[in-house]
């Protein structure tokens, strides 16, 4: 898959870096393409969780073609909010054990659960629900961890648009495999919040920097780290009050996901679910100008 290579090309450009003593620079026009002329898009829709994840992974092949035996992979969730998972702010922990388990399956060695989180990392990771579905495993091949300050690169980005360098979280870059598990909600500057946005998890720095030019912003940080497989959960949508919510009310449960190698695509098709086109939403704009991905629907292959 492309972006199985561009992610190589990235974790050698960074490693080669690290073993020089330099600043690890990152060259977005050297690195291979992303973006693929017709995507597909799985979008399934079901009440049980874990026979949805199968639906869902099975239309794309299953988890076997993005991940392989022997891999370390970072499955990574939106954990970022200190609520219930009936409000709709984090990924809905049953989507993220059903991932893992496919994962697990599919031969991963190791699977690694982080956030950066935006309120207290410990009440986040407790009341999500998703520390407990990943301690659930018992394994020592999965684990959830706090992310460790220590273990953030500042990286050079030579074709950044808004960003010319930033810090991020090595354990992510540095991964086998990349999978993205973000939450579809409301989000009061972005007007939605979907899987280019949930990358934001894995860097540190004053990410309130990033809101002056949005788009571009998240875009380089997409860049950097690709996602190998987006898995948007749907199955509960906040439709008001984002990115936090806190009222059920403002939650409408849709029971679907939405899955792609081409975040791009995952995203252009959720925004259906709002009643969003894709050129709504500054994100997707901004990635598909850019060879991130593809936004145009007709151009995409559901299944």
């Amino acid at each position: 898959m492309i972006n199985l290579d561009r992610r190589q090309f990235i974790r050698s450009v960074l490693q080669s870096a690290l073993v020089a003593g330099s600043l690890p620079l990152v060259d977005l026009l050297s690195a291979p393409a992303m973006a693929t002329t017709s995507p597909l898009v799985s979008r399934h829709k079901g009440q049980d969780i874990g026979q949805l994840v199968e639906d869902t992974l099975t239309a794309l092949g299953g988890m076997g073609n993005f991940v392989t035996a022997g891999d370390t992979v970072v499955v990574k969730p939106n954990i970022g909010w200190d609520r219930a998972p009936e409000l709709g702010a984090n990924t809905h922990p049953e989507v993220v054990k059903a991932v893992i388990e496919h994962c697990l399956e599919a031969g991963a060695a190791q699977v690694r659960v982080f956030d950066n989180t935006c309120n207290d990392p410990r009440r986040c990771y407790v009341n999500s629900g998703i520390q407990a579905a990943v301690e659930s495993f018992g394994s020592s091949r999965v684990r959830i961890e706090h992310m460790d300050r220590r273990a953030y690169q500042e990286v050079a980005i030579k074709e950044g648009r808004e960003l010319r360098r930033w810090q991020f979280y090595r354990p992510a870059i540095e991964s086998d495999r990349f999978i993205n598990i973000p939450v579809a909600k409301d989000h009061s500057l972005t007007t939605l919040t979907l899987g280019m946005k949930n990358i934001m998890g894995v860097i540190g720095g004053n990410r309130g920097r990033l809101h002056r030019r949005i788009g571009d912003a998240v875009t380089d940080i997409n860049l950097v780290v690709p996602s190998d497989l987006t898995i948007v959960d749907a199955t509960r949508i906040l439709l008001r009050n984002g990115p936090q919510g806190g009222h059920e009310r403002d939650v409408e449960w849709r029971h679907t996901l939405i899955a792609s190698s081409d975040i791009v695509a995952a995203d252009s098709v959720t925004a259906t679910l709002f009643g969003f086109q894709p050129e709504d939403i500054p994100t997707v704009v901004a990635g598909a100008k850019r060879g991130l991905g593809v936004m145009d629907l007709s151009r995409m292959r559901m299944v």
